[in-house]
């Protein structure tokens, strides 16, 4: 667990102030307690967990559940309004934007975007269903994406499209 945290006050410049960066701590701490035993000390964990999940989402409107996957250097820049459902799974390299939801299109179909690696989300932007978005993915601004995004592509729009980014090798 501590090496991961390293990595992520890395990834966020050494800023201890950052609440993104407050957000991964916690999560890395709700991924890690997991794997604790005695399963008593694993239950009072757990409702730590619990209460720091609380007041992280309500000192900075993001809620990142540690069911969540994440890969390595995960960035949350911009706080506020961002809501992740605990069925997302995401590559490395990814960044999102305050007013993201990446989460499910139905509540009766319990399944969320599968994100892949080298992923920037603008503000806004809504990622919805099974879906999965490929490897250097922009998404816009304000987006609606609800369909599957290739590799080296771009989404904008509501719904969205789909556009080749250029330049990419």
């Amino acid at each position: 667990m501590f090496k991961t945290i390293r990595m992520d006050l890395q990834t966020y410049g050494g800023d201890w102030a950052a609440q993104g960066f407050w957000v991964m701590l916690v999560y890395r701490f709700g991924r890690w307690r997991y794997g604790v035993r005695p399963s008593a000390l694993r239950r009072f964990l757990s409702l730590l967990y619990r209460m720091l999940f609380k007041i992280v989402q309500i000192l900075t409107g993001i809620e990142l559940p540690c069911e969540v996957e994440v890969g390595k250097n995960f960035v949350i820049d911009h706080f506020g309004g961002i809501v992740i459902s605990g069925y997302a799974k995401f590559g490395d390299d990814c960044r999102i934007r305050n007013g993201v939801v990446v989460g499910l299109k139905r509540v009766d179909e319990p399944c969320a975007p599968i994100i892949g690696n080298n992923v920037d989300i603008g503000s806004g932007a809504k990622v919805l269903g099974k879906i999965r978005v490929g490897n250097n993915v922009i998404i816009g601004a304000n987006a609606v994406v609800i369909t599957d995004v290739p590799d080296n592509s771009i989404a904008v729009g509501v719904p969205a499209t789909i556009k080749v980014r250029r330049g990419i090798e």
